[in-house]
Parts: C-alpha cells; structure tokens; sequence
C-alpha cells in the first residue's frame, strides 16, 4: 500500500518517540502497580469487590508493561525470521493487557453504577465471588479475542519488523470492525453511560459533600483512564484501515496517519499510569470509610462514659 510513498522519516521519528514516553512510562508504570498489588493484596486486610477488579486492573497494566522493552528493541532492530512465533506471542500479550484493562475499567463502572443506582439489587448481585469470576472471564475473552493476532505475520522470507507491519489479513474489515465496536466502542457506550448515570444519582443524594465528592472522583478518572488513551488509538487504526484499502491514498495523508497511529498507540500505553488515579481513589474512599468508623465509635464510647 505504501510502494511509492516513503514513511522513513515517520519511523525515525517514532523510534525517538518511544524512548521518551515508553522509558518513563516503564518505570512508573512498574513502581506504581506494584505499590498498588501490595497495598490491594497484602495492606488492605478485607478485600472489596472494588480492590478486586483493580488487582485485575493493576496486572493487566503489569503484563502491558512488560512488552514495552520488546516494543523498544523491536522498534531499533530487525528480529530473525524462526522468531514470528514468539513475536506473534509478544503481539497478543499486548493487546491482552491493552483490552483486558478496557473491559476491567468498563466492569469496575458497572460495579459502581449497580452499587450506587441500584442498593438493594446490588445486595444479590454484587459479591467478591462474582467479580473473581467477571475478572477470569476477562482474562478467557479476550485471550480467544486475539488469538488471530498468531496469523496476523506475513509469510515472507527474511528479517521482520515485530510490533510493525501486519499482513493485510489483520487490516481485513471483519477484524477491524470487530476491534473498533467490540473492543472500543461498545465498552466505551457502557462505561458513558453508567458514569453519567452514577454521576447523576451521587449528586442528587443526601449524602454528605465530601462523600459525594469522593464518588464524583472516582468516577471521572475512571472516564479519563478509558477516553485518554483509548479514543486517539482507535481513531486511528480506522484511518489506518482506510489507508490498507485503498480509501485514503494521498501521500502526504499516509504519512501523517502513520504518525498519528504511532503517537497514539505510545499515549494508549501511557494509561498503565493513569490507572494510578483509579487506584489513588479508591484507596482514599477506603481510608475515609475506616476514619468515619472509628470517629462514630469514639463519640459512641464518649457519649456512654458521659451517661454513666
């Protein structure tokens, strides 16, 4: 598709990309989800159904994390022919984790909505059991999900470009329709929705300021962990797909769409990060539940000493 039209400069320019956003992000990307495992697994002493989708959430940034020293070495170097296996292995690893966290963020708006704007119901529906096994279907789903991803490398002989480069098998329009309404846009419309919806019965609540606050928090980075790094990726592999078919053919177009799916696949990365706010939230939530309930029980143990 791009014989005549030469992306040499765009590949440049995204090698040096790379290192500055996927060097910072490797390290706090790492430093962050493992403080947020051990503060989920081991500090907080009763797990929630909330700490247990953002373990989920925390390991699947973990396994995103861990392809990005491959993504860098693959972006410098040529890999030899008898390793497309492990390459193709590397490929479903990543988009494992990159839609993996989508639907955990997607379940953990879900879980919320139930909880906030639906109480009663949420007593039958929403357990720790549930959610282990919402988090091992995620984990099924979308490791069937990209299992094609192992016939996405062209057959041709010779050195190849691992991360780069897919045969057009992988731009055919039931894959990418499949990638852009299954994988984005419908996680997208739920996640909208049951914030909206969230948002709406928080504020409408007797609650206190702070705890409505709080709520509205939480849920608003969850949106910016989904939106921010997700919409400019998706956008992208569509303009993309134009381009494999033919749809868009100017030059200069190529080019930049290159650019841009470039750019943007490094900002999707850059969520691992964002998830630190999700997790920043919800450990402030748990914290201020534990404080309310040891001011409530030493007014309580005041009030009856002053009876007596």
């Amino acid at each position: 598709m791009m014989q005549n039209c030469s992306t040499e400069d765009v590949d440049s320019l995204t090698r040096t990309l790379d290192l500055v956003i996927y060097v910072p992000v490797l390290v706090f990307g790492l430093a962050l989800n493992v403080a947020a495992l051990v503060v989920f697994c081991l500090l907080l002493r009763k797990w929630t159904e909330s700490s247990i989708y953002m373990t989920n959430l925390a390991l699947m940034d973990l396994l995103l994390l861990l392809q990005l020293p491959f993504k860098m070495h693959a972006a410098h170097h040529e890999w030899a022919e008898d390793k497309k296996i492990f390459c193709s292995f590397l490929e479903s690893l990543y988009f494992v984790a990159m839609y993996g966290s989508i639907y955990t963020i997607v379940c953990i708006a879900v879980d919320r909505y139930i909880a906030i704007n639906h109480p009663f119901r949420a007593k039958q529906v929403r357990s720790k059991k549930n959610a282990l096994i919402v988090c091992v279907c995620i984990w099924v789903f979308v490791m069937a999900a990209t299992s094609p991803i192992y016939t996405f490398r062209e057959e041709k002989k010779g050195d190849f470009n691992c991360f780069h480069r897919f045969s057009e098998k992988g731009w055919s329009t039931e894959i990418i329709v499949c990638l852009e309404v299954i994988g984005f846009l419908l996680p997208a419309t739920v996640l909208v929705t049951c914030s909206i919806k969230s948002v709406r019965t928080l504020k409408a609540s007797k609650d206190s300021d702070r705890k409505r606050q709080a709520g509205v928090r939480i849920i608003y980075s969850s949106l910016a962990a989904f939106l921010v790094p997700f919409t400019p990726c998706h956008l992208a592999i569509f303009l993309q797909y134009l381009v494999h078919k033919a749809i868009i053919s100017d030059c200069k177009q190529k080019q930049n769409i290159a650019l841009f799916i470039q750019v943007s696949i490094n900002i999707a990365n850059v969520t691992c990060c964002l998830d630190a706010l999700c997790y920043y939230f919800i450990a402030k939530e748990v914290r201020s539940t534990k404080e309310t309930l040891r001011l409530s029980i030493s007014r309580a143990r005041t009030t009856s000493s002053s009876d007596v």
